[in-house]
């Protein structure tokens, strides 16, 4: 009777192992391209890491040409491209922008923040002026999506 006991609980185990997986998969999948010689960018990826995201970091000196394949606007650029639930996010945009994003799924193919704005994420320093974080559609029309 014991043993009967033992594998009926072993199986309720093995039940709930499922559950377990699909909880640890909900965190978004973060893969930031960069330069090599950028710690900014590293910086950047453990802000989002703290925020709950799983961040892949991939140095590259193909960060020009990545840009300009997910649709970049020139003049647009931040100091990397993160591709994150089929959009990219350009610069060092705030959490609450991209989790924003990935909630309304809207028809763009992502953000940006251009530049490498003081007191942004993953940057030194002290915010100065608004931060104007731009969502960009086909064909490059821009929007504001969000100021900060």
């Amino acid at each position: 009777m014991r043993f009967l006991h033992k594998v009926a609980m072993s199986f309720a185990a093995l039940a709930m192992m499922p559950s377990v997986a699909v909880a640890q998969e909900a965190r978004p999948f973060a893969t930031i391209f960069k330069n090599p010689q950028c710690s900014c960018c590293e910086s950047y990826g453990d802000y989002l890491e703290a925020s709950g995201y799983e961040v892949k970091m991939v140095a590259t000196h193909d960060l020009a040409l990545i840009k300009e394949r997910q649709g970049v606007p020139a003049g647009l650029e931040g100091c990397h491209t993160m591709l994150i639930g089929g959009y990219f996010v350009d610069g060092h945009v705030p959490v609450d922008s991209v989790s924003r994003l990935l909630q309304e799924r809207p028809r763009i193919s992502g953000i940006t923040l251009p530049g490498m704005p003081a007191g942004s994420p993953g940057m030194g320093g002290a915010k100065t002026g608004t931060w104007t974080i731009t969502g960009v559609a086909a064909a490059g029309v821009t929007s504001v999506y969000a100021r900060y």
